[in-house]
């Protein structure tokens, strides 16, 4: 006997306020820059390693 899989999606839209504006900018922000270094660890990571 199969199991059916079913996949469902739900989207929002969301009115955030001036000041979640300002604080999704300043999180995002952050994330992404942290994002990039640990991405730019890794990198280094494996060139130094690879044989």
């Amino acid at each position: 006997m199969k199991t059916k899989i079913i996949k469902k999606a739900y989207k929002f839209r969301i009115y955030p306020t001036l000041e979640q504006i300002s604080f999704f900018a300043k999180s995002f922000g952050c994330v992404r820059k942290v994002h990039n270094l640990m991405l730019d660890d890794r990198k280094k990571a494996y060139e130094e390693y690879k044989s």
